[in-house]
């Protein structure tokens, strides 16, 4: 088989070299370009660089703050605890003849709640009553005796025991004919009453309670670190759950903290002279404690700095000037801080972009109705 396969020729084309001279041509020109900045360096011009950081200055929205006097409090959670509180005890062991009270009664002190059977306590007073008269005789008799030179003196010692013994016998048979009375023991309310009429009580079982709210006592902890702010006497603002107010004193607080808590226990008196406020009920307790000078700023403008330092951003001479400050207290609407100067001009708008001795264009906050303060 004949081999008629024939080679291949190319022949050359005269365009496909240019594009490798456009690429050096290219390549050329921008290593002229970029040697140019040192054959023909540029002039410095003040005015241009002046401008160039004009034009990085942030823009931010700025108000003047003046320090104010303010008036500091100390603010805490307590309880309200009645003024009295104890349970009814009965004195002594009987049948209930008949119940005077109701619970939920105001009573006053000595007021007879219930009366217990006296049938057995009256037999034994007047059996005591007629001890006593056959001793006293006795005796009469034995120093009548004695002095006729008749009796010993032996006699008369003991006769005078014996009628001493019938007096204590009989003071004991009053004292508990007085027990068959269940009385209050101060003014108060009744807030239990555990008897019925022909119920048995056996002597110190419980049979009712009594409280008394006029005035109350509430009760707080004190954190260790406000102790020193607070003196007997101080005029303090209480704020009841039920939305009441009164105006109280304190009366009492404690020279030893609590081991598990390192707090203090402290209370305050309150009027309550109609006993509106129930016991045991939670209320806010304000308690002033000096005075402060100290800006008003809105929570949205407080930050921290680069350290975890809480602050607030200011301009003084174009640039931002980070202050520390520390709450003095707080409302609703905003916070009361220290440690800034008499008089400030607080960044109000755009604090979040800037950093303490960055450059910036300050302008005045506008108000509320749009316009530049």
């Amino acid at each position: 088989m004949s081999d008629d396969r024939t080679a291949l020729e190319f022949e050359d084309d005269p365009g496909s070299g240019r594009s490798t001279w456009i690429a050096a041509g290219i390549t050329l020109a921008a290593l002229v370009w970029m040697g140019s900045g040192y054959l023909w360096p540029a002039d410095d011009d003040s005015d241009t660089a002046g401008s160039d950081t004009e034009t990085r200055a942030v823009s931010v929205a700025t108000r003047t703050s003046r320090a104010e006097d303010i008036t500091l409090y100390f603010r805490g959670e307590g309880q309200a605890e009645p003024d009295r509180e104890t349970m009814i005890r009965a004195e002594t062991s009987g049948e209930v003849a008949e119940v005077l009270a109701t619970k939920g009664s105001d009573v006053a002190a000595g007021d007879i709640l219930a009366r217990l059977t006296t049938t057995r306590l009256q037999a034994d007073l007047r059996r005591a009553e007629e001890e006593f008269a056959r001793a006293e005789r006795a005796f009469d008799n034995a120093e009548e005796l004695l002095a006729r030179g008749v009796a010993t003196v032996d006699r008369v010692v003991q006769a005078r025991a014996t009628l001493a013994a019938a007096r204590a016998a009989r003071t004991s048979a009053e004292e508990a004919l007085d027990a068959a009375r269940i009385e209050a023991p101060f003014d108060g309310r009744l807030e239990q009453l555990n008897v019925d009429p022909g119920e048995y009580v056996i002597a110190g079982a419980e049979v009712g309670r009594i409280v008394d709210n006029r005035p109350l006592t509430v009760s707080l902890q004190v954190p260790q670190q406000m102790l020193a702010g607070l003196r007997d006497a101080q005029t303090a603002r209480v704020t009841f759950i039920t939305g009441q107010e009164r105006e109280g004193r304190v009366a009492f607080v404690g020279s030893s903290a609590a081991a598990e808590t390192r707090t203090f226990l402290a209370e305050i008196v309150v009027p309550n002279d109609g006993g509106d406020i129930p016991a045991g009920i939670s209320a806010e307790i304000r308690i002033p404690t000096g005075q402060e000078r100290a800006h008003f700023v809105a929570p949205s403008i407080v930050s921290l700095n680069p350290e975890g330092e809480i602050g607030v951003k200011t301009v003084a001479d174009g640039k931002v000037v980070f202050h520390k400050v520390e709450v003095a207290r707080a409302e609703v609407d905003g916070l009361w801080v220290t440690g800034l100067p008499d008089a400030v001009e607080l960044i109000t708008i755009g604090q979040g972009y800037v950093q303490d001795g960055e450059p910036v264009r300050p302008r005045p906050e506008p108000d509320a109705t749009g316009t530049a303060g």
